[in-house]
């Protein structure tokens, strides 16, 4: 007990009567971790001692979607007054549900009247509560809807540096219009395509038949959004009753993947795969290699003007199974993978890379895509691999080396770009590449963005 008498002396010494120190966590910790229980009053040590877990970064914001997005609401004398409150009502629950922050998503607002007006840009407000009370005070303009003008002037004033936009981030327009726009908005909808933004429309209380012969163009939104294939429009019956709306339009928003008029990781590179085809593979696992590279294929925007994807099996020989002009749909690209033939044989990586620096990344050398070449193998390789991957790293490729069973750990980090602890990776089973797909992507985008800063 002389320990005890001992502590609860300095504690009245210090001038505090002990119901007064044990309401501190530190003394709480102290005295139940040194087994101290004798003190008077209901004291818990239940979970005393533990480290207390990190409560997520609010103001970081949500990290998995990233976008800088412009919303341009309707102003007009179209939405009228009371309307007009409803929409902003509607816009701050969309806003507050995409996680606005740091390193989230950032958001600014346009009104569309007669003449537009940016009401804030992106870089104004980072934080959900901000970016509402902005919102609640921005007023009503009245006007002829011209959301054609409003859009045309968002795309070329609204998205720059001096405003916030951030390089390898979505650009993103959600163009809210109730009934109709007054102008044409077909031009104003090129002119975002060719600034690189996705245009959403949410159409609201669309023109009663009657009104028809009043709207200039029946088909303005299939010509206004960034894309004609249902993703970028948005349909809401009223004003009335939208909470249930809000959560479909920002997971539209989040999906980056579908941005394809932002020049984003998913439409603004090259991947060449390059696989071994040795006899040490086998049939079955040769297969979980196709599906390993389909995987990773399946999420790019593909086309003739977005990503592009080529594949070189290899043993002592190179086999080109198609380069990055042989196909420019994910369809088609998908269908080729799966039908590759397993060739069987030895393994020469470094000739390999070599030849597919050469022939397939020769050919598209100064084009406007990143490029990666992703290197899957299983063995060890006779010739060097050194020298092939450095010349590769050199002409600016970037290489993520993939090694499974007997792959050696010092030919896949050779291989790899730097920093090799992000770009190197080994797994014991063939069954074990579905999870490491999940990493080259996220490395993909990672050093798209990176090379964009």
């Amino acid at each position: 007990m002389t320990t005890h008498r001992s502590l609860f002396s300095s504690l009245l010494f210090l001038g505090l009567s002990i119901p007064q120190a044990i309401m501190s966590p530190a003394w709480i910790s102290v005295l139940c971790l040194g087994g101290y229980f004798l003190l008077p009053g209901p004291v818990s040590c239940e979970g005393a001692g533990k480290r207390q877990k990190k409560t997520p970064d609010k103001k970081a914001g949500n990290k998995d979607c990233k976008a800088d997005i412009a919303f341009l609401i309707d102003g007009s004398f179209n939405i009228g007054q009371r309307r007009f409150n409803l929409q902003k009502n509607f816009v701050g629950k969309v806003a507050l549900m995409l996680g606005i922050g740091t390193e989230g998503p950032h958001v600014g607002l346009v009104q569309a009247s007669e003449h537009p007006k940016i009401e804030f840009f992106l870089k104004n407000f980072t934080s959900a509560k901000d970016v509402l009370f902005a919102i609640k005070e921005v007023g009503f303009r009245g006007g002829n809807s011209n959301t054609g003008k409003a859009l045309k002037h968002t795309a070329q004033k609204f998205f720059s540096v001096d405003s916030g936009v951030r390089k390898g981030i979505p650009k993103v327009v959600v163009v809210f219009i109730d009934g109709w726009p007054s102008d044409d908005i077909e031009e104003a909808g090129i002119v975002a395509r060719e600034f690189g933004v996705n245009v959403f429309i949410v159409s609201v209380a669309k023109p009663i038949p009657e009104e028809l012969g009043m709207v200039q163009d029946v088909g303005f939104v299939d010509k206004a959004v960034c894309r004609n294939n249902g993703f970028f429009s948005y349909h809401i019956p009223s004003w009335f009753g939208t909470t249930k709306y809000v959560k479909p339009l920002v997971q539209k928003l989040c999906t980056h993947e579908q941005m394809m008029c932002s020049k984003t990781c998913y439409n603004s590179v090259n991947i060449a795969f390059l696989i071994d085809g040795s006899s040490s593979v086998g049939e079955s696992n040769f297969r979980l290699m196709l599906e390993f590279v389909s995987n990773i294929a399946k999420i790019f925007e593909i086309s003739d003007i977005g990503a592009k994807i080529a594949a070189v099996q290899f043993t002592y020989d190179q086999r080109p199974e198609f380069s990055f002009t042989d196909y420019t749909t994910k369809e088609n690209v998908l269908a080729v993978i799966r039908n590759i033939r397993y060739m069987s044989g030895g393994t020469a990586t470094g000739d390999a890379i070599s030849f597919t620096v050469r022939n397939v990344f020769g050919p598209i050398r100064d084009g406007p895509n990143k490029n990666f070449l992703v290197i899957v193998t299983d063995g060890q390789s006779y010739d060097d691999v050194r020298a092939p991957a450095a010349a590769a790293h050199k002409a600016g490729i970037t290489v993520y080396s993939i090694g499974v069973a007997w792959a050696p750990l010092d030919d896949l980090k050779d291989m790899a770009s730097e920093p090799k602890e992000t770009h190197a990776f080994f797994t014991r089973e063939f069954s074990g590449l579905e999870q490491i797909a999940t990493d080259i992507i996220r490395g993909i985008c990672r050093d798209f963005l990176e090379s964009q800063q």
